[in-house]
């Protein structure tokens, strides 16, 4: 039996020297990118708890765009990395392309959106109780920090559609590279723009945000001359702009499979931004404590972050080939390491949360909040990690209603009706409400075990 067991979800050298090479550049672009955002953020909060609780609210709200996104190009995506394994390049210059349509849609109504609404979405999250701070200014700071953030949405879309194709066809280590370089332009910026260094006035919110804008342009130049300067390596990129043209057969081909994805993020991420208006109804210092909670677990989760990915390329690339139980095999040690990592990043997040937040310019309630904060992720990060290998691997064999159903539909008809009637009608501790949202994915961690065990992800979505 234990033979058994550690055939089916423990790998050979060979095979985890494999899963590394794709996720470890990954984890590292996206482990400094949050690194650094953990600095910004811990610099925006010497500034004051108004500052940093209304960056905060934007970046909440920002994060809504940037998973539309990510949603929106990820439908194409399945096909461009089974195309990739096909070794048809033609079929990703199409898969690219949709994807410049796509982004460039989605981010001409989200800057519109913000113009338009931004004040009022702010003001969501400050209708709760003005425990911890100045609702008036909160709201100011936000204003202005997302006045400038709107600039850098250009550059973050066409760093996605370069990246996006680039990883799915088995490139990850140059967005690594420039991810690494935008955000070391952005922790020094940081440095000159929030506090007024090298005779510069000192700027705060607004100098954090002109710091992230350049930093994305900074990014987006690398990823996009490194893609054009290696035609022998990227060959669909040679003349992919003569035409922009996507044949209409394949425009719905790649839609029926996205707008569930497309649907999904934007659900997702709005319930995510939802649960977090039913925790502010607590007041501000609840906005701020779990500020500093995410800061130090987005640092953590880009383990399991890099694992989906890995999920999507490796096995998206092996049912493109054909190779259905190599697939299945392969799924199921990649699930297994993950949430076996994820077990010990969170023993380690647990050891080091009474202290992150002391390096915080902030009072002590909310000090206090953030250390409850950090431990409760850290406690549901395992399971945190095998639902999104889960959701990976469904997405990967083109499953995207099931991925639809099983991320946002769950999403609202679960985890905001219980964080919605818990904060409201009850006098439970916004903790304990966090933490029964999470105890209530059990149902959703089941329904994941019993979809990939079955195997109904393991299809060719682009044989001809």
């Amino acid at each position: 039996m234990l033979c058994k067991i550690k055939k089916k979800f423990i790998g050979d050298r060979a095979f985890y020297k494999m899963v590394l090479a794709v996720a470890v550049p990954i984890m590292i672009q996206n482990g400094i990118t949050n690194f650094v955002g953990l600095l910004d953020n811990i610099m925006v909060g010497q500034i004051g708890t108004e500052q940093m609780s209304g960056v905060a609210i934007v970046n909440q709200l920002m994060m809504v765009y940037y998973l539309c996104i990510f949603g929106g190009l990820a439908g194409a995506g399945i096909f461009t990395a089974q195309y990739f394994g096909q070794g048809d390049t033609e079929g990703i210059q199409h898969t690219f392309r949709y994807k410049f349509w796509m982004a460039l849609i989605l981010t001409a109504g989200a800057i519109s959106i913000f113009l338009l609404k931004g004040e009022n979405l702010i003001q969501m999250y400050l209708s709760g109780s003005s425990d911890g701070g100045d609702l008036t200014a909160a709201l100011h700071y936000g204003k202005i920090y997302m006045e400038v953030m709107l600039l850098g949405l250009p550059a973050f879309m066409a760093v996605q559609i370069y990246v996006s194709t680039l990883r799915e066809c088995g490139e990850t280590v140059v967005p690594m590279k420039a991810g690494i370089a935008a955000v070391f332009v952005n922790l020094l910026l940081n440095y000159i723009l929030i506090y007024g260094k090298l005779g510069l006035p000192s700027m705060g919110v607004v100098g954090a945000a002109i710091a992230t804008v350049i930093s994305r342009y900074v990014e987006a130049t690398i990823v996009i001359v490194w893609t054009h300067r290696h035609k022998e390596k990227n060959g669909y990129i040679a003349g992919i702009y003569r035409t922009l043209r996507v044949p209409k057969h394949l425009i719905g081909k790649y839609f029926i499979k996205g707008a569930p994805l497309l649907i999904n993020e934007t659900m997702w991420s709005s319930g995510m931004a939802m649960l977090t208006q039913c925790y502010s109804v607590r007041g501000l210092s609840v906005i701020a404590g779990l500020n500093i909670a995410n800061t130090i677990n987005n640092v953590f989760n880009v383990v399991f972050i890099a694992m989906g990915d890995a999920v999507a390329i490796i096995i998206g690339q092996l049912l493109g080939a054909g190779k259905m139980e190599e697939a299945r095999d392969t799924d199921n040690k990649i699930i297994a390491f993950s949430v076996t990592c994820c077990i010990g990043i969170a023993a380690v997040m647990i050891l080091i949360a009474p202290f992150f937040p002391e390096i915080y310019n902030t009072t002590d309630d909310v000090k206090a909040l953030a250390v409850q904060f950090i431990i409760a992720q850290a406690i549901f990060m395992p399971q945190a990690a095998f639902m999104h290998a889960s959701y990976f691997t469904l997405r990967s064999g083109g499953k995207t209603i099931i991925t639809f159903l099983f991320d946002s539909v769950f999403v609202w008809c679960v985890s905001v009706p219980v964080a919605y009637c818990l904060s409201r009608f009850t006098a439970f501790p916004v903790i304990a409400i966090f933490a029964m949202v999470q105890i209530a994915d059990w149902i959703k961690c089941v329904i994941g075990f019993i979809l990939v065990k079955k195997g109904v992800w393991l299809q060719n979505i682009v044989a001809k």
